[in-house]
């Protein structure tokens, strides 16, 4: 598959015109990029490159639509599936070339075989509710000419040559999305079809700043190596690789300047995790405590072999549940402390509470010296470096979500403003606050970030994104967080199971055999069950509703105050019995394997 470095990398495919005959698949480039068309067999996925459409008769008549590329072949002993764009939105420009976000993903099955026996049938019909949640995956980028996957730093310090290779050469592993899906089509040689992806977020703001005009993009790189929702896949695995750890990159382009700063979030890495049960909050359980110092110490290795210097900003509470993990954490990474290794501790809870998060300054005089030491990455307005980063903020509450969105996004702020400054931009004394367009755009740019990121972990936008999206907290913000937290303790508990295979499966971190022990164990009564329990769930939300009415009436008689004490009760009773029962009918992933 080597390409030779002398040669071009080949040119990707932008648009395909996809026929659908009974036997096969053929895509017809109509780029004008290649006069080969690629077949697919709709029997067992084997490809090949031909010269023309086959012959269609008076009987013939394949669908025909166009497609924008192929992400990847998923293969499986059930049979083998490509994943195609059906739709993409250009959503900027990432160096010069266009970004796109894919809006509408199709499977397309190459298992029709006629022979297929029974048993097969059964367990595609078992898989067909997975491959629907892989079509639904959100926050897709590519491009087909710039390397999404890489900092703008780490671009520039591997050189021309570098660039020249393909797309799917030059990618970062960890943030190649489709990596695993992208091997069948290596192992054929099918170079213009070999498109990279990421998962994460891809937004640009424009502004004009004393008539000079400031481009800001940001972008999100989700890793891959423990991609997950948000409680079936908490702290590390073995390895080190923390879960929701997502790459955060911000860019500003002014005056011919380019500077960008990395910063990255991630769950707490050493051995934990949250099991649900129907509870609104599991308890946190920290496993094989004896290993946490090895796996935090491989974890921080990596970050620095890639980042160089890290400042670790804790934001959990020091009591309950949350003060056991940063006990736990704290106690871990002490003996790995040095000039290169720091931990901050900032209790975000106690310190903002629910409104005050102007008070994250104290966080920000804690870190100060640090970024400054460590510097961000610019170009002159001639391509030459003027500055490295030489080190990164890795932020984490326990979702890496809310409160680790709203500290990002100040460290981030801090940082523009420094750059703008150092360029000329900015006076001295100004900041982006003193500018309301930018300043605003600024703020739902990160919002934005923020809710990307929430959205593909935990199924809602981030909560206290009114803070970061406006500047303050507000009443219409406290009420979307208290409808998107319910949300989450539905989607955790109801549907996550099947959209954490989903993403397994993609990611090649399980191999389906078509055997009856690989079906998802069926209990009497599981559907009966599970149904009752979104009952129950539907019910408490009922009694609390009435309730709160039956309160509100108890102001101007008495008697509602009894009727409210037994709505209070039917809910403490539901409750009680959900939490006894709730483990062990949950939605769960249908694979049996160790969440570590």
């Amino acid at each position: 598959m080597d390409v030779p470095s002398n040669c071009p990398s080949p040119k990707l495919h932008t648009r395909l015109r996809l026929w659908e005959f009974a036997d096969r698949y053929v895509f017809e480039p109509v780029d004008g990029l290649a006069d080969l068309l690629l077949s697919v067999s709709r029997v067992n996925g084997s490809m090949n490159l031909i010269e023309e459409l086959p012959q269609r008769g008076s009987s013939t008549n394949p669908k025909v639509q166009i497609v924008f590329g192929v992400i990847g072949v998923l293969k499986l002993a059930v049979g083998t599936y490509l994943l195609v764009i059906t739709d993409r939105d250009c959503v900027g420009s990432y160096l010069g070339h266009a970004v796109f976000k894919v809006t509408g993903l199709r499977v397309l099955p190459c298992n029709s075989s006629p022979s297929a026996s029974a048993e097969q049938k059964n367990v595609d019909t078992e898989f067909s509710e997975l491959l629907d949640a892989a079509e639904r995956t959100i926050g897709l980028y590519f491009s087909y000419d710039s390397n999404l996957t890489v900092t703008s730093q780490r671009l520039h310090e591997l050189g021309d040559e570098f660039k020249s290779l393909p797309l799917w050469r030059q990618a970062e592993p960890r943030f190649l999305w489709n990596g695993y899906l992208l091997e069948p089509l290596i192992e054929n040689k099918l170079h213009q079809y070999l498109l990279p992806v990421i998962q994460g977020s891809f937004q640009s703001i424009h502004a004009e700043v004393r008539s000079e005009k400031v481009n800001v993009t940001l972008i999100a790189r989700r890793c891959t190596r423990r991609i997950g929702t948000r409680m079936w896949r908490r702290g590390a695995d073995p390895e080190g690789y923390a879960a929701n750890f997502v790459e955060s990159e911000q860019i500003m382009q002014s005056k011919g300047f380019t500077a960008s700063y990395v910063q990255v979030r991630g769950s707490m890495p050493f051995l934990w995790e949250q099991i649900v049960d129907l509870t609104y909050k599991p308890s946190f359980d920290v496993v094989r405590v004896e290993e946490a110092r090895r796996v935090l110490e491989r974890h921080f290795h990596d970050l620095q072999k890639k980042y160089g210097a890290v400042v670790a900003i804790d934001l959990v509470n020091t009591h309950g549940g949350e003060g056991r993990l940063y006990d736990r954490y704290a106690k871990s990474i002490e003996p790995i402390l040095s000039e290169d290794i720091r931990f901050v501790h900032f209790d975000f809870h106690k310190i903002c509470g629910h409104i005050h998060f102007e008070r994250l300054s104290q966080l920000y005089d804690q870190i100060e010296d640090y970024l400054k030491k460590h510097k961000y990455f610019l170009l002159s307005d001639k391509g030459e470096k003027i500055e490295q980063q030489t080190g990164t903020a890795r932020t984490n509450c326990v979702d890496c979500l809310d409160r680790t969105n709203v500290t990002q996004s100040m460290i981030g702020r801090k940082l523009l403003e420094s750059q703008l400054q150092r360029i000329g931009v900015f006076g001295a004394n100004d900041t982006v606050s003193n500018f309301l367009d930018f300043d605003a755009n600024y703020k739902i740019l990160w919002a934005n970030h923020g809710d990307a990121i929430s959205t593909q972990y935990s199924g809602t936008p981030a909560l206290k994104g009114d803070f970061v999206r406006y500047g303050k907290r507000t009443t219409q913000g406290i009420l979307n967080d208290l409808w998107n937290a319910l949300a989450r303790y539905y989607l955790n508990n109801f549907a996550d199971g099947t959209k954490q295979d989903a993403m397994d499966l993609l990611q090649g971190h399980y191999i389906s055999s078509v055997s009856r022990d690989m079906a998802a164990p069926v209990k009497a009564g599981l559907l009966e069950n599970y149904a009752s329990f979104r009952l129950a769930f539907a019910l408490i939300l009922v009694a609390v509703m009435f309730m709160i009415m039956s309160l509100r009436q108890a102001r101007n008689d008495p008697r509602h105050l009894v009727l409210s004490l037994m709505w209070a009760g039917l809910c403490i009773g539901i409750s009680r019995y959900v939490k006894t029962n709730g483990r062990m009918f949950c939605n769960r992933p249908h694979f049996h394997r160790s969440r570590h």
